[in-house]
């Protein structure tokens, strides 16, 4: 698969480097050409630079690995690039006292679709510190991490679904695009009770064999 990236931070690096060790062709595109440069070598695997257009050109998926904010933006100048494209969304929209900074407002994976209405937006990887990304694989407790996937587009979800098994997690259906906001304030929620209170999310929910409440026995009240 050909994966255009855009932006040269941690979220690019831990996930490009997954996907250039799966075989996949991947183009990292920076504003900064020496950064995107250091970033493709330190990949390595044929990882090429160039800059945002052309990797959005590139890409059969576009990786928006670019904070909340900037991303729109990005989006807009290269809408006609990301016609037809999978334009893939891991940003937070996180701010200070882990507060969701689109609250009352769309997700930040819609303000990127109405910035190129032309590309099938799917939000994922968003849940996880870069550094678990990183990891090879992700797997707790013999289990692999599932990654939930917001998205319309079936060929899209699909792209989208095979990048996150080649990082080693298990892709989890999360519904249509205008449900990612609710993976984003997960996000804001999570990071604030790891973060803020040192608490195990984990520990939140039951497993799913209890999701419904105990299960009661034949002959039990």
């Amino acid at each position: 698969m050909r994966i255009g990236v855009l932006g040269t931070g941690n979220m690019a690096d831990a996930l490009a480097t997954h996907w250039a060790r799966a075989g996949h062709e991947v183009t990292i595109g920076g504003r900064d050409s020496d950064k995107a440069r250091r970033l493709a070598t330190r990949i390595g695997g044929g990882t090429r630079a160039a800059g945002p257009r052309t990797a959005a050109e590139f890409g059969e998926v576009v990786l928006a690995a670019l904070p909340f904010g900037a991303g729109a933006d990005v989006a807009r100048e290269l809408r006609a690039a990301l016609d037809g494209k999978a334009l893939l969304d891991c940003a937070n929209p996180v701010g200070p006292g882990f507060r969701l900074l689109t609250e009352g407002g769309p997700s930040a994976a819609l303000r990127l679709a109405a910035a190129a209405p032309g590309a099938h937006v799917v939000k994922a990887f968003n849940l996880c510190h870069e550094d678990v990304w990183r990891m090879r694989p992700p797997v707790f407790d013999g289990r692999p991490l599932a990654v939930p996937i917001c998205g319309d587009d079936d060929e899209a979800l699909a792209r989208v679904r095979e990048l996150v098994r080649d990082v080693g997690c298990e892709p989890v259906a999360g519904g249509g695009l205008d449900r990612a906001g609710l993976l984003e304030a997960t996000a804001a929620m999570f990071i604030g009770l790891w973060v803020g209170e040192r608490a195990d999310v984990q520990a939140i929910a039951p497993p799913l064999a209890y999701a419904t409440g105990p299960k009661l026995q034949p002959g039990r009240v």
